[in-house]
């Protein structure tokens, strides 16, 4: 005999389960009390940027291993930059040929890749980012970060001459608005992650953790507080030690050491900082000169052009494999004293091309590292120069490669905080940091003087954001937007002398709490709402009671009304406030506070809406 109550519809079966929900209650309690703690102290945030900052460090680790396995299946080698016109000895048979269908075919699989899942990991990848800090709160959509080490990684390995760390920082900063999304955390502290991020992603590249923690502090946030500070080091520290754990702890280039003999060097160093800042600003201009081009040409599908537009990349490489990749060990013979000064020109010149046609096609791959090259090849040529004028005068020429590398950066970038910390850990080399100081300032002022933009804010102004202006105040964004944008459409209303009970069921489903009574000509009448109909259904006696006797006149606001003119209707309704067209009599829909706050936030232009009056001979209210 079955006992009474524990079948599935039994008592025995809700006293169980309410017995087990009383249970679970201190778990929930235990639980939110967590994330509470997490979205909202100052422990918590230092938690989720060790979180992120591990993420990124790991993310490094994995996306310089992609970059050298598509290095090595493309090419036959793990960097083919350094190995001159050699042949693939995967392919043997074509010879140094190969060169010009790496590309094409790297780009006929990251070029869809991009196009389909992640258009953000188009391009270098920190616009984007700076973008996302100062416009979206923080915002970066979550599949970006494995779009855009597959395709960066794609790109660099098939040839394209571009960095790893406009790819690093923008797979870094997605794992830190990923996890703050999780999370649910304010937009403030989803900012302070995707710099953790981005300053995990360098420091675990480059073994440069200071660097990380300035480039995401200048460059990112563009904002120097304690908290943040205090939060992006821990971020950077974490990911340094995973990457040197997983890289090895050596100087990212290895240099023969400097130094400084005569003082009148300071003075060829300044001059070099001049150069440098006007080369930065060239390399900018070029950049998107040539992407300008290449959009005025290419007239096919977005997903094919990085394909089609890497026949001429291989052409270029064909002649100069030098351009293949990154090109870090280039730099390295740079400044030992390996090519002549015209060659070192021709690779200055050809690195600007390069680089500037791998982002117009379509590449995905970061402007530092190029930066860096170009700087090396300007600073050895200038070194080699003086070295045959002043022999006596002039020091090392590698000196002013590393000097010209820095300087460089700081001009197309002009971050010279960052310029001179990351030089200094790139190198190791101390004794030169106050020329290199020195050169990277008047490189930063030449380019104030000749430039509006940095080589990212440039890319952002084309599109018409301007991050030095102060974002909207909410006063301001609420005066620009009209009830009519963002208001939520209008449920079936209800005829004013329709029973009570007969609309019961209706006014409980309704997605406010609430339906709008019309009256016998289609016109605004007033709102029901739940609990009314409640209140007057609960002795039984009042079942035919019709809608209009216990409808309320409430607060109401036009479709013409701006945002800031309904606080005061927002401020007294329970849920939501009737909207009514410009006469004043049909009623189109609702306003609430979350459609104005979602409003507020949202980083897209408004979705204009063409309501229909509900009430009128198109719409007729429910004649039941």
């Amino acid at each position: 005999m079955q006992y009474m109550g524990t079948g599935p519809g039994g008592r025995g079966s809700g006293l169980i389960r309410r017995r087990l929900a009383t249970r679970s209650v201190p778990v929930r309690r235990g639980a939110g009390r967590i994330l509470t703690v997490l979205r909202s102290s100052n422990t918590g945030l230092l938690v989720l940027s060790l979180v992120v900052g591990a993420g990124a460090g790991g993310g490094a680790v994995v996306f310089r291993w992609l970059i050298k396995t598509f290095t090595w299946v493309l090419s036959g080698y793990v960097d083919y930059a350094a190995v001159g016109h050699a042949a693939n000895p995967h392919l043997p048979g074509l010879g140094r040929w190969f060169v010009v269908f790496a590309p094409v075919l790297a780009g006929l699989v990251y070029g869809p890749l991009v196009h389909f899942f992640a258009r953000e990991a188009r391009g270098h990848g920190v616009p984007e980012v700076m973008f996302a800090v100062a416009r979206r709160g923080g915002r970066i959509p979550p599949q970006v970060a494995a779009v855009k080490a597959l395709a960066s990684a794609l790109c660099i390995g098939g040839g394209g001459s571009v960095g790893r760390e406009g790819p690093i920082v923008q797979i870094g900063s997605a794992l830190g608005s990923t996890l703050g999304r999780i999370m649910g955390v304010a937009e403030s502290r989803m900012r302070v992650l995707v710099a953790c991020g981005a300053a995990g992603g360098i420091a675990a590249t480059f073994n440069a953790p200071l660097a990380g923690v300035f480039f995401a502090m200048e460059l990112i946030l563009r904002d120097f507080t304690a908290e943040s500070f205090g939060m992006v080091v821990i971020a950077s520290v974490t990911a340094s030690v995973i990457g040197r754990a997983a890289l090895g702890n050596a100087p990212f280039l290895a240099l023969p050491p400097f130094t400084m003999d005569h003082l009148n060097e300071y003075l060829l160093f300044a001059a070099l900082g001049l150069l440098a800042g006007v080369s930065g600003v060239m390399f900018t201009r070029v950049l998107y000169l040539i992407e300008d081009v290449c959009d005025r040409v290419w007239r096919g599908p977005e997903w094919l052009r990085p394909s089609v537009g890497g026949f001429l990349l291989g052409g270029l490489l064909l002649v100069l494999p030098q351009m293949y990749g990154v090109g870090y060990p280039v730099l390295d013979n740079s400044m030992a004293g390996a090519y002549t000064v015209v060659f070192l020109i021709v690779l200055l010149a050809a690195k600007m091309i390069a680089t500037s046609l791998t982002i117009g096609i379509g590449g995905s791959g970061g402007v530092f590292a190029p930066s860096l090259f170009i700087g090396a090849m300007l600073g050895s040529a200038y070194g080699q120069i003086l070295h045959h004028i002043a022999p006596g005068i002039a020091g090392a020429p590698g000196a002013y490669g590393l000097i010209g590398m820095g300087a460089v950066f700081a001009g197309a970038a002009r971050a010279p905080i960052t310029a001179v910390i990351i030089m200094f850990e790139l190198t190791g080399e101390y004794t030169i940091i106050l020329p290199l100081m020195a050169a990277i300032v008047l490189a930063t002022g030449i380019s104030h003087l000749l430039s509006q933009d940095t080589i990212y804010t440039l890319k952002l102004r084309r599109r018409g954001v301007e991050l030095d202006e102060p974002a909207q105040s909410t006063a301001t964004a609420m005066s620009a937007v009209t009830v009519e944008e963002v208001m939520d459409p209008l449920e079936e209303p209800l005829r004013h002398d329709r029973p009570l009970l007969d609309a019961a069921e209706l006014i409980s489903r309704s997605r406010h709490g609430q339906l709008a009574v019309l009256d016998t000509r289609g016109t605004y009448y007033g709102v029901v709402t739940a609990q009314a109909a409640t209140d007057v259904l609960a002795d039984g006696e009042h079942d035919d009671t019709p809608v209009g006797s216990v409808a309320e006149l409430t607060e109401t606001v036009q479709l013409s009304d701006r945002l800031d003119q309904t606080l005061d209707a927002l401020n007294s309704a329970r849920t939501a406030v009737p909207v009514l067209d410009t006469h004043h009599t049909h009623v189109v829909g609702w306003l609430t506070h979350q459609q104005v706050l979602s409003a507020l936030h949202r980083p897209e232009t408004p979705t204009y809406h063409q309501p229909q009056p509900v009430g009128t001979p198109a719409t007729a209210p429910d004649q039941s």
